[in-house]
């Protein structure tokens, strides 16, 4: 997969940025010594944990080296690191790893889950959100299953993966003192339906456009899709759409 666009993700930085505040602020610390952003992009969620904590060692791990250039440039004080968030293991035991919008890219977070937890030091937590499926997303499927597209798109869907919170608790709950899990939906005020395109390219659509190697086809598959989608992000009579947008969260306490 193509590394990321710091710059199309940035678009709607504030809407992407909220709920790593609303996660950050469920977390019940007060001088945490050591804080792990995974897969802190282009440092926003990592700026959200530097200013609740600001005398933690707040430490931003991507696996992307645009975001990690992004990241250094805006912020050029704090601690970056470049790798893979599957295998990374910090020097010592943290007291918060947060991971913000990041695990739907891992697969078998059956396994990944106990492993991050066990980088977390005791008494603290992992601290997580990820996406739930969309409307968007069965439209993007769909797009895909048809004939002009499926023989060039045939398995980018692997990609990412959903689960909804009852998985995260059956996974979670043995192994955690507390388990704090609930589901969010935003609703994200767009000025156009070319908006929800917009959000969407910049991350779940990624696995997709990458494998159309024309400018043509990357078009005239984003045009198909946003019209399959149309009927569940209706137009407001000012012309713009109101996107809701779900989301699963979670803090869970090690033992």
């Amino acid at each position: 997969m193509s590394d990321w666009n710091p710059g199309e993700y940035l678009k709607f930085k504030d809407e992407r940025t909220r709920p790593s505040r609303d996660l950050c602020s469920r977390i019940a610390l007060d001088a945490p010594a050591r804080v792990l952003d995974l897969g802190c992009g282009p440092g926003n969620s990592t700026a959200v944990l530097r200013e609740r904590w600001p005398k933690a060692e707040v430490i931003g791990l991507d696996s992307s080296a645009e975001m990690i250039a992004q990241a250094r440039a805006a912020y050029p004080d704090g601690i970056w690191q470049q790798g893979d968030l599957a295998g990374y293991q910090p020097g010592a035991p943290c007291d918060v790893v947060f991971a913000n919008a990041v695990l739907q890219w891992l697969p078998d977070q059956a396994a990944l889950l106990p492993r991050l937890l066990g980088l977390v030091a005791p008494g603290g937590c992992l601290a997580v959100q990820v996406p739930a499926r969309s409307a968007f997303r069965a439209a993007l499927e769909a797009v895909a299953l048809r004939p002009r597209w499926r023989t060039l798109l045939d398995g980018a869907g692997e990609a990412v993966s959903f689960h909804d919170a009852p998985y995260y608790h059956a996974v979670l709950a043995p192994l955690t003192r507390t388990l704090d899990l609930w589901e969010t939906i935003y609703f994200h005020h767009l000025a156009s339906p070319q908006g929800v395109l917009d959000w969407y390219r910049a991350t779940g659509m990624r696995p997709y456009l990458d494998r159309l190697a024309e400018a043509e086809q990357r078009e005239a598959f984003q045009g198909e899709v946003l019209e399959a989608c149309r009927k569940d992000y209706p137009t407001a009579a000012d012309g713009t759409v109101l996107m809701p947008f779900r989301r699963v969260l979670f803090v869970a306490w090690k033992q």
